[in-house]
């Protein structure tokens, strides 16, 4: 992973401003991991001085509330990167970041972010517009949370995760989240999540196999979701 210029990755984010220099300099002084399933990036309040660019893997970008539950503000892929609003804030993470499968990130101080930053005009675009998507998101987050029931959200969730993380061979959903953390991803109690997943299952919507989710009538689970 030393390589930033030969890094396919750096083509889906912020990151494909920078020029040969630029990525040779970065390669220099980025530091790469290995992240566990299960194992924090970084935690809400922690102070993340850079930002980490998704190499492969997805992890978890979640609050906690005032009486302990897990809120799932966003699933992250490979080629975004995380970090970068804390950076230029200068303030400490709001969220947690934990990783739903083994990753590998790539760590790039926060003082060479900010020299691309000043020196790279289409780079400091390419982040505020990142920045910007990131708000917009939250935006329709928050009225899908307001306006649409427990059902409604659980359809638009399903679908978002067999869109944007595909399927495995077997048409099971690639990212396998655990009920809680369904449960999280919709703003609901653990039970009412399991209990609307077997009614989804009994109405032929979708096939549960232990942990695993396919969906089977995606046009319905569409109206639904609608």
């Amino acid at each position: 992973m030393s390589k930033c210029e030969q890094c396919i990755v750096r083509e889906f984010s912020t990151l494909k401003a920078l020029n040969k220099d630029e990525l040779l300099k970065m390669a220099n002084c980025k530091t790469s991991y290995t992240i566990k399933k299960g194992e924090n990036i970084f935690e809400e309040g922690e102070a993340v001085n850079g930002i980490y660019c998704i190499k492969d893997g997805v992890c978890k970008l979640s609050k906690l509330s005032a009486n302990g539950k897990d809120q799932i503000v966003k699933l992250v892929k490979p080629g975004e990167l995380l970090g970068q609003r804390s950076m230029i804030s200068d303030e400490p993470a709001n969220l947690s970041a934990v990783a739903l499968e083994d990753m590998e990130v790539c760590f790039i101080p926060k003082t060479e972010v900010l020299g691309f930053f000043n020196n790279n005009n289409q780079f400091s675009m390419n982040m505020m517009k990142t920045i910007c998507g990131d708000l917009k998101e939250s935006d329709d987050h928050m009225v899908s949370m307001a306006q649409k029931t427990v059902k409604e959200r659980l359809a638009e969730t399903l679908l978002y995760l067999e869109d944007t993380f595909g399927k495995k061979e077997d048409g099971s959903l690639h990212i396998q989240l655990s009920r809680e953390e369904l449960a999280g991803m919709i703003g609901t109690a653990t039970e009412s999540c399991i209990r609307l997943l077997s009614e989804f299952n009994k109405s032929g919507l979708i096939d549960l196999n232990g942990k695993k989710i396919s969906i089977i009538d995606r046009s319905k689970l569409k109206r639904l979701a609608e």
